[in-house]
């Protein structure tokens, strides 16, 4: 390994498995000190067990503020001012805009969107003191075009992709940079039940005809987390196997 993220401290939430975890393990990897949090607490203590002594993992509720503040505040504590933060923690359902309830719709936001506003915040004096900082919000390929059955969820990822640009503008001048990333299909507990068990034959009509593997996603944030995108900030990153070019290559018509 490189060590891109040396002597880097960061903030992964969702990190106790799938996409957030892929993404922790290879900052740890990389060099950095990581946090994980999420709700899920035994898996997240196992993912500190496996990361090592430069992981440590916290219950977070991203939705609260006062949840946010103790965990900048124990980063901080074990491991100096946070450099990094990617907001990957998020929920995800299927469903119909008329069959949606208020109450899930405010559940989605109030985990997908404020979670990712309030980490913004919470980050932002820390950040100062460490002297700049890269933070990675997750959106989705839901983010970048209309998709069935996702009003809600594809709601709170278009205003991710906003508010990570008007973070970037107001961020700026104290050397943080702010970056959206919007993965297609990934291979996790996430990813909608294969039902009627067609397995990567659900994909075809994707040029890469397969889902994303964590590890995928992982190498893009940890780009953008790096001094390698040093002049990045206020873009959004697709890694969707070509999903939003709306089919796969057709074969080559017969020479004339």
């Amino acid at each position: 390994m490189t060590e891109r993220l040396s002597g880097k401290v960061a903030i992964v939430t969702g990190g106790a498995r799938g996409q957030g975890f892929a993404e922790a393990k290879l900052f740890v990897a990389e060099g950095a000190s990581v946090v994980i949090t999420d709700v899920l607490t035994d898996e997240g203590r196992l993912a500190e067990a496996e990361l090592g002594t430069n992981a440590r993992f916290f219950h977070h509720d991203v939705s609260r503020p006062e949840s946010w503040a103790e965990v900048v505040r124990s980063t901080e504590e074990l491991f100096g001012p946070v450099s990094i933060l990617v907001n990957n923690a998020g929920i995800h359902w299927v469903r119909a805009i008329e069959d949606e309830t208020l109450d899930d719709l405010k559940r989605m936001i109030d985990v997908n969107l404020i979670g990712t506003f309030l980490g913004l915040q919470a980050v932002l004096p820390s950040m100062r003191r460490a002297g700049g900082g890269a933070i990675v919000n997750i959106s989705s390929l839901a983010g970048m075009r209309g998709m069935n059955w996702h009003g809600a969820y594809g709601s709170t990822k278009w205003a991710i992709r906003g508010l990570t640009k008007t973070a970037a503008l107001e961020f700026a001048s104290d050397n943080i940079r702010v970056n959206s990333v919007h993965p297609g299909a990934v291979d996790t507990a996430m990813l909608p039940p294969d039902r009627e068990g067609l397995g990567d034959a659900r994909f075809a009509a994707n040029p890469i005809p397969r889902p994303a593997r964590p590890e995928e996603i992982a190498e893009m944030v940890c780009w953008l987390a790096s001094d390698a995108s040093s002049f990045v900030t206020g873009a959004e990153f697709l890694i969707d196997g070509g999903s939003l070019l709306g089919g796969r290559p057709t074969p080559r018509p017969p020479t004339p």
